[in-house]
């Protein structure tokens, strides 16, 4: 399954460079194919080599009960096992878990559809993303050495703040 962005092309053949192959400048506004892992994708370009991307997504909203909170967090965890782990309360969750995406830009527009794209599946609250975090590995890992950034995902699963 191909990821891509709302109003962007289907066409394949588009590198990073802004232009299709053979030279030919993309259209004014049209946006590149998005891909993750998930979805299979063959690297067409050396510079489409996917890299490692840690997201935490903040969300908050009306209080929820703190069942159907766990439930449905649980519910797409299941749906998704790359969810690392996730923290809840009664009116904010926080999401982390590790994507693999072409650049920044394809991790953050995939953590941003998350909650969305499975309110209903999941029976999510209707909560909106108040925050987003994205860095690549090597960012991730020096924050860490140096005491900084955010705490381990450990343990790994749904957790009560």
């Amino acid at each position: 399954m191909r990821r891509v962005r709302p109003g962007a092309a289907t066409s394949r053949g588009r590198g990073t460079s802004g232009t299709v192959r053979g030279g030919a400048p993309r259209a004014a506004g049209e946006e590149r194919a998005l891909t993750s892992v998930a979805a299979g994708h063959a690297c067409e370009e050396p510079g489409d080599v996917p890299r490692l991307w840690h997201v935490t997504l903040s969300l908050a909203g009306g209080e929820a009960p703190l069942t159907e909170v766990r439930r449905a967090l649980e519910q797409l965890a299941h749906d998704h096992p790359f969810l690392l782990t996730s923290r809840y309360a009664g009116d904010h969750a926080e999401i982390r878990y590790w994507e693999e995406a072409r650049d920044l830009h394809d991790a953050a527009a995939v953590a941003l559809r998350l909650w969305g794209e499975h309110r209903r599946s999941a029976g999510l609250p209707p909560w909106e993303i108040v925050g987003l975090e994205v860095i690549d590995r090597d960012t991730y890992h020096q924050r860490l050495a140096e005491g900084q950034g955010p705490p381990r995902a450990t343990p790994v699963g749904v957790h009560p703040f």
